[in-house]
């Protein structure tokens, strides 16, 4: 298996220092960056497999630099692990909005961060056994072109989203919790992170458009895919 890049935008130097340290003992090749435009550049110039990103950097912050990246054709799909000292759940709940994969907030314990950046990577990669194409009046999940169209119109969705739907769309009718969804979509069971799952429905039925409502809230419980009727 080929050697996985990982960008870390970080303006901290022992912090930088540290995820550098473990992400290497992990096997990882690590490319530094101390502020956002450098570190926007060097996401352009040399691709990495996936971002660890400080929310506060100098020049252009972290949260401008995930916008950039989700707007830009070429680098949307980048996975993006935010970083940052802000732990409010409004603060993640941001990061979530701007399109971030994942969340974890300092101080942090380096082996966890290790452990997310592997579980955002194995989702971008991973392909469920036994689920096919499929084709709903109006939509078209494909994963082995890792596409989705609606209303043949092709809609661009990072891994998460992507496996988020397709989570989903394999389970019609069948109820599922945000905890399950967590386990079963982002890898871990995030006490607290319920509004995660919020978030990334909430994008993912604004990408959808005219097939937003096949994504259905169960109040109290979670969320389902409407069956065919």
């Amino acid at each position: 298996m080929a050697q996985q890049t990982v960008l870390v935008i970080e303006d901290e130097p022992d912090i930088l220092d540290l995820i550098d340290y473990n992400l290497t003992q992990a096997g990882f090749r690590v490319l530094r960056a101390q502020d956002g435009l450098t570190g926007l550049a060097a996401l352009r110039r040399e691709r990495p497999d996936l971002v660890v990103l400080d929310l506060m950097l100098p020049g252009l912050d972290g949260k401008e630099l995930c916008r950039r990246v989700r707007s830009d054709k070429e680098l949307e799909a980048t996975p993006i692990l935010m970083l940052t000292a802000l732990s409010d759940e409004v603060d993640r709940v941001v990061g979530f909005e701007l399109g971030a994969d994942d969340y974890v907030t300092k101080p942090f314990s380096p082996r966890e961060l290790v452990l997310r950046v592997r579980a955002v990577l194995r989702r971008t990669e991973e392909r469920p056994q036994g689920q096919g194409r499929l084709q709903l009046p109006g939509l078209v999940i494909d994963p082995d072109r890792h596409r989705v169209e609606v209303d043949g119109r092709e809609v661009e969705l990072t891994a998460t989203e992507f496996k988020l739907l397709q989570h989903l769309a394999s389970r019609p009718g069948r109820v599922q919790t945000r905890d399950a969804l967590l386990d079963g979509v982002w890898g871990f069971s995030f006490e607290g992170y319920g509004r995660t799952v919020d978030t990334h429905v909430r994008r993912l039925r604004q990408k959808l458009g005219s097939r937003r409502d096949l994504i259905e809230t169960v109040r109290g419980l979670g969320y389902r895919f409407r069956e065919e009727e």
